[in-house]
């Protein structure tokens, strides 16, 4: 039943969390709504596009939860740069940045006891005001109004549940060290004082939290649990193509300490002549570049380096100066230029005038004739994305264009800044995931290269 009053739903007389904020999102998302993930602190929402409209055949909410402190908030924003990178866009609305604009001075974890009448009725208010966000949000970009509905009615939504569980208390204890000595809510960072107060905050949540019941009231629900940061999972009623690619994609991030390096072949004979694609064979710097690339590899003692590469020349001539074992991926090719393989620019533009302007306009999703895109490349390389989350330190020594695309998925960067993204020559750069993001640093290993970036036009969709 649902209470108008308290704006609670009882599950046999039971307040369920899950039902009520159900319940308050359908109530205010009286559009057509899209993919909409709430994460405990925050809501992620997932804006259909028509192109990324054969993903799932009706709107699915995500709804993350799980007591403070398990990794809801490192899996929603990794999902959420996943999705946004293969073309759903995503955006986030943090329940957090509500809470601190409605309370400015955070005193403790009292603010949070069931029993504190006043800031319950705060923490709601400041749900509801997100939920109308989303809802502007919602039909600000999707154009499209659906027939409003009584509370008796049920929109054809998909509702996907993810559960963060962790009985753990190192790794409890270092997330909060890790994340939330940082947190706006402890401006002095005293590490002791936060592990205490954010100790208590989730003995406050416990008291009113309800774990999913698969055996019981849960079964009918669609859902993943994430257990022990990804040793175990149980998965119930996974029912559309959207639902198991988050699946997959959460059963295979990890939050191990590694780090991935990216760097191109070295300079190839095409570079020097200015043409793209082909199977050039390296240039003598680009020789020379493989050679300090080694060097560079026996300097940082990257002894357990996986190394990845196409299966072009210039890059397979690049590992085999390493002297260790690569693998060779054929997804790993540069992009496909179709008939404009081997031409330099100027040729392009003389002798496809219409198709060199189009590119220009918008360069992610222009396909070139008998070739590919930015955005069908993105698609290739959604396994080498898996594979980089699951694994340990790896080198891949792609080409210009998969480099992108990858650096793209790891610094959050958008379709149309993507295809413009600077990755010189004989530059390694090495990404170090953090609890919220990636560390970028940069090492040029003083080997002269050609340029071969070609800078954004100023005419463009973008």
């Amino acid at each position: 039943m649902y209470c108008v009053v308290c704006q609670t739903v009882t599950l046999n007389g039971t307040p369920n969390p899950r039902e009520t904020f159900l319940f308050l999102l359908l109530k205010q998302l009286k559009t057509k709504p899209v993919y909409c993930s709430i994460s405990g602190p925050q809501m992620l929402c997932l804006h259909a596009c028509s192109w990324a409209s054969y993903m799932t055949n009706s709107p699915t909410v995500i709804v993350m939860i799980g007591l403070p402190a398990r990794g809801k908030t490192y899996m929603s924003k990794k999902l959420t740069r996943y999705l946004n990178w293969i073309g759903v866009p995503t955006k986030v609305f943090n329940l957090g940045v509500y809470r601190r604009e409605a309370v400015r001075a955070y005193k403790s974890y009292d603010f949070f006891r069931h029993d504190n009448e006043e800031a319950m009725k705060i923490r709601k208010q400041c749900a509801l005001v997100a939920l109308q966000d989303v809802k502007e949000y919602l039909m600000e970009e999707g154009g499209q109004i659906a027939e409003c509905f009584e509370s008796s009615f049920f929109p054809p939504l998909q509702v996907f549940f993810v559960e963060s569980v962790c009985d753990d208390p190192d790794v409890i204890a270092a997330n909060i060290l890790e994340v939330k000595v940082s947190s706006p809510d402890y401006p002095e960072k005293h590490r002791e004082r936060v592990m205490e107060d954010f100790l208590k905050r989730i003995e406050c949540y416990k008291v009113t939290y309800q774990p999913l019941d698969p055996d019981d009231y849960d079964m009918d629900l669609s859902f993943i649990k994430v257990i022990n940061v990804g040793q175990r999972f149980l998965v119930n009623r996974v029912q559309d193509y959207i639902q198991s690619k988050i699946v997959y994609y959460l059963m295979n991030i990890h939050v191990h300490s590694h780090s991935i390096y990216l760097s191109r072949h070295g300079e190839s004979n095409h570079n020097v002549e200015g043409r793209i694609g082909g199977d050039a064979e390296l240039s003598p710097r680009g020789k020379q570049f493989a050679r300090a690339l080694q060097e560079f590899i026996g300097e940082h003692k990257l002894s357990d380096l996986k190394v990845w590469t196409s299966q072009l020349r210039r890059t397979i001539q690049t590992a085999e100066e390493l002297g260790v074992p690569y693998e060779q991926w054929k997804i790993l090719n540069e992009i496909d230029a179709g008939v404009c393989e081997e031409m330099t620019y100027q040729m392009i533009q003389e002798t496809f005038p219409e198709e060199f302007a189009l590119r220009d306009q918008d360069k992610y999703h222009y396909r070139y004739p008998g070739g590919e895109s930015y955005q069908d490349l993105v698609q290739r390389l959604e396994p080498v994305i898996m594979e980089l989350e699951r694994q340990g330190n790896v080198l891949v020594i792609c080409h210009q264009a998969v480099m992108r695309c990858l650096l793209a998925y790891f610094l959050d960067k958008g379709a149309e800044d993507l295809p413009y993204m600077k990755c010189p020559l004989h530059t390694v750069l090495k990404l170090t995931p953090v609890a919220y993001g990636c560390k970028v640093e940069m090492f040029y290993l003083n080997v002269e290269a050609v340029n071969t970036h070609r800078d954004r036009p100023l005419v463009s969709l973008w």
